[in-house]
């Protein structure tokens, strides 16, 4: 009974990895939008579903854009 009480969760695959991708290029604004939520925050790998190497890089490029100002730090509403 105990199993049927909790949902089972698809695992998730990362899409990096599913496309045999080896980098993440911070100038792709359009993909990494995608990892960011609409306050400007940085989306956690546990609910993205990437794996831990490709969210480092995705992290990594996240800031490069943002000081690059290809990304804002803040979203408008906020401000």
């Amino acid at each position: 009974m105990a199993k049927q009480d909790q949902q089972i969760r698809k695992h998730r695959v990362c899409r990096f990895c599913e496309n045999k991708e080896t980098s993440i290029d911070y100038k792709d604004e359009k993909r990494l939008v995608r990892f960011v939520s609409e306050q400007g925050k940085i989306i956690p790998k546990r609910i993205t579903g990437t794996c831990a190497g490709h969210q480092r890089q995705l992290v990594k490029a996240i800031k490069r854009a943002r000081h690059l100002a290809m990304l804002p730090f803040v979203s408008e509403t906020i401000r």
